[in-house]
C-alpha cells in the first residue's frame, strides 16, 4: 500500500474509484448534449470552472480548511492551470467529435503516453512489459480507427482524443510534483482560480443565450465535473493508485450505456474488438506499475537492485 494513504480502505477506495468513473461518464454525457444545442466549447469549460471553483471555495469555508490551500508555488500551480486549460479543450473536444463509447476508449490511452514521459522527460528504464503493453494498446486504437473503412469513427476525434490523453499523463505528473507540497484541496482550488479567469476571457465571442434546460445541463455537467474530483481525490486518500485505477475501465460501461439510450447509438464492430485490446494493455501497466513498486520497496530493506520492464 502506498506510503501516502494516510488511512487504507481498499474497499471504500474502490467504491468512491467506481463514483468518480459514474460521475466522469455522466459529464461526458452532458457535455455532449450541451454541445447538440449549440454550447461552445469554451463556454462549456468556463461553467465547468466556475462552479467547481464554487464548490470547492465554499466546501472550504464551511469546513474551516481555508488554511490549507496556501502555497508558494504560483508559478507551479500556474502552469498546471496553463496545461490543465488545454488538456480539458481536447479531452471535451474529443467527446464533441466522437461517440461517447469510442470517445472514452481513446481516453484510456493516457497510461501508454505515461510511459513515454517517464522515458522521455526521466530516463526511466521501460523494460518488455510496458512496451508490450503500449505497442497493444496502440493496436486497439487502430482497430477502433479501422483505417480505409467509412465505418471507422473520425480520425480527427481520434487524434484530438489521443492529443487529450497525452495531455492527462503529462498534468499527472505536474500534480504528482505539487502533491510533495500542496495539498489535494489546494491542488484543486488553484487550477480553477487561475483557469476560470483566462476562458472567460473567451465568453464574449462564444456566449449565446440559453434555455432553461440548457441552463441545467450546464450546472449538471459542471457537479459532476466537480464531484468527480473530489470523489476522485478521496479514492486516493484511502486506496492504492495502482490498484484502484483500473476501476476507471467501468467508465466504458457508462459511457456506452448513454450512448444507446440518450444518443441512440449502438457499440460498434471496431468498439468490441479494440477496447478489449485498451483496456487490457492499460492493466497490464498498472499491474506492472504495482510490481516494480513493490520491488522498489523491498530494494529499499535488501540489497538487490529493483526491476526496471
Amino acid at each position: 500500500m502506498d506510503g501516502s494513504i494516510a488511512s487504507p480502505r481498499p474497499f471504500l477506495a474502490l467504491g468512491l474509484r467506481l463514483a468518480t468513473a459514474f460521475a466522469l461518464a455522466t459529464m461526458g454525457m452532458l457535455v455532449k448534449l450541451g454541445g447538440e444545442r449549440g454550447v461552445h466549447l469554451f463556454e462549456m469549460i468556463f461553467w465547468r470552472q466556475a462552479i467547481t471553483l464554487v464548490v470547492i471555495g465554499g466546501g472550504l469555508v464551511l469546513l474551516g480548511k481555508l488554511a490549507s490551500i496556501r502555497t508558494t508555488r504560483i508559478g507551479a500551480h500556474s502552469r498546471r492551470a496553463a496545461l490543465g486549460l488545454v488538456g480539458m479543450m481536447f479531452t471535451y473536444g474529443t467527446v464533441l467529435l466522437l461517440p461517447l463509447a469510442e470517445a472514452t476508449t481513446v481516453g484510456f490511452t493516457t497510461p501508454f503516453f505515461a510511459v513515454f514521459l517517464a522515458v522521455v522527460l526521466f530516463g526511466e528504464k521501460v523494460g518488455i512489459y510496458r512496451w508490450a503493453a503500449v505497442i497493444v494498446g496502440f493496436c486497439g486504437v487502430v482497430v477502433l480507427v479501422e483505417p480505409g473503412s467509412s465505418a471507422g469513427v473520425s480520425l480527427l476525434g481520434v487524434a484530438v482524443g489521443l492529443t487529450g490523453a497525452a495531455m492527462v499523463a503529462l498534468i499527472s505528473f505536474q500534480i504528482q510534483d505539487l502533491n510533495t507540497t500542496e495539498t489535494p484541496w489546494g491542488i484543486i482550488f488553484w487550477f480553477t482560480l487561475l483557469s476560470a479567469p483566462v476562458i472567460a476571457l473567451a465568453l464574449p465571442f462564444v456566449f449565446t443565450a440559453h434555455t432553461g434546460e440548457t441552463w441545467a445541463i450546464l450546472v449538471a455537467m459542471s457537479l459532476c465535473g466537480a464531484l468527480a474530483q473530489i470523489l476522485l481525490t478521496a479514492s486516493l486518500r484511502f486506496g492504492s493508485a495502482a490498484v484502484i485505477l483500473l476501476m476507471d475501465y467501468t467508465a466504458l460501461l457508462w459511457a456506452t450505456w448513454y450512448g444507446y439510450t440518450v444518443f441512440d447509438r449502438s457499440v460498434s464492430t471496431q468498439l468490441w474488438v479494440g477496447a478489449p485490446l485498451i483496456i487490457g494493455a492499460g492493466a497490464l501497466i498498472a499491474w506492472r506499475e504495482r510490481q516494480l513498486a513493490r520491488a522498489r520497496v523491498q530494494s529499499v530493506a535488501g540489497s538487490e537492485p529493483p526491476a526496471t520492464a
